[in-house]
């Protein structure tokens, strides 16, 4: 190699950077120990900026284009180095790509369940999750608060510090717009915006900007979410006696035990009675002299545990005895009687305690 060839090698003539990543934000072009030579070309692409450094100190910095690296494009760096009236030999600096693109689908979640109070179901857990886009908007200040002296800096990176303000405010915006559990799914767009709002300040303050925030899914812990179920299927079923109907007829279906065996019992027995009354009916033909319709059965409301429950056919009736939740002092009310009155002094329910053995007399 001749001494012309090694010391054109050590030369740098062309400074740029082609970015085959989909994640770099910062790299810093390497010059293996090469030396910026007086008229250097340097590209700055679409999407990108280039930073000077000299000696740690940030020096000029260069938007998208192609400029030709002279005492007059570098006044900061010329000022540095004491260039008064140009320069004629290579110089040494750093030079640092910065990535202005937009980092899009950088996810965020509550890693613990935030509280808030509900107007339907008291003070509640929520997790949400969802994904946020930013842009570095001052190259600069970038460099110098987060970079450091990194030679290749990835949005993975940032996206940790990030998300920890993104929950901090997330807990406050939450407990702000004070909107029904019920009602979030339809805010999430609204929240999303007041987020930009709230954390916006806090990451400018890295030189980036926060251009986005999406809410992919808020989500309540499982018993509030049967808790919501159970009240979506009694709206479905319309009323209350409908739906201890098919709450019993489910206690069949899978097999329940005690009270829910009872009372799907007694269901099943009212269902067969019925049947038996709709062919009777179907083979009388619908005849001059048929009998008319069984008067319907009487039904009793119940008192347990301070709560109401029923009303109950009396012919159900006879598996809450068996289950132990009717005794002869339990309070029972019917449509037509003044006041609750204990089952033991209905006559009507007399048959329903006949079956029940008297207490064993004592040892």
């Amino acid at each position: 190699m001749s001494i012309f060839d090694k010391i054109k090698g050590e030369f740098i003539d062309i400074i740029q950077w082609l970015d085959d990543s989909q994640d770099t934000m910062v790299y810093r072009f390497e010059r293996y120990g090469n030396q910026i030579k007086n008229g250097a070309k340097l590209t700055v692409r679409e999407s990108q900026v280039a930073v000077f450094v000299n000696e740690g100190q940030i020096a000029d910095v260069f938007t998208p284009g192609m400029y030709t690296l002279e005492t007059q494009n570098l006044p900061i760096l010329s000022t540095l180095k004491g260039w008064k009236y140009g320069f004629n030999s290579p110089f040494v600096a750093e030079v640092y790509f910065i990535n202005t693109k937009r980092f899009t689908d950088n996810k965020w979640g509550t890693l613990n369940p935030i509280m808030m109070r509900d107007p339907d179901f008291g003070i509640v857990r929520v997790r949400a999750f969802g994904s946020y886009v930013i842009q570095v908007k001052d190259a600069p200040t970038f460099l110098k608060t987060v970079v450091g002296t990194s030679g290749e800096f990835t949005s993975d990176q940032i996206t940790e510090q990030i998300r920890n303000v993104i929950v901090s405010k997330f807990s406050d915006v939450i407990g702000q717009a004070k909107i029904p559990v019920l009602d979030l799914a339809g805010k999430y767009q609204d929240m999303g915006n007041m987020l930009v709002q709230q954390i916006g300040p806090s990451v400018n303050e890295y030189g980036l900007e926060l251009l986005q925030m999406l809410i992919e899914n808020i989500s309540l812990p499982p018993e509030v979410e049967a808790a919501i179920d159970k009240r979506s299927s009694m709206g479905a079923v319309g009323n209350l006696d409908n739906y201890m109907k098919y709450q019993a007829a489910e206690g069949i279906g899978q097999g329940g035990g005690g009270m829910s065996d009872a009372m799907g019992m007694g269901l099943g027995f009212s269902m067969a009675q019925q049947m038996a009354q709709n062919m009777a009916q179907n083979a009388g033909g619908g005849a001059a002299g048929a009998p008319p319709p069984i008067p319907a059965e009487a039904a009793y409301f119940l008192a347990v545990n301070g709560q109401q429950q029923g009303p109950y056919p009396v012919s159900q009736l006879m598996a809450h005895v068996t289950s132990g939740a009717l005794t002869k002092e339990t309070l029972v009310w019917k449509n037509g009687m003044p006041g609750w009155t204990k089952a033991g002094e209905v006559a009507e329910l007399s048959t329903v305690f006949g079956s029940t053995p008297p207490p064993l007399p004592p040892q």
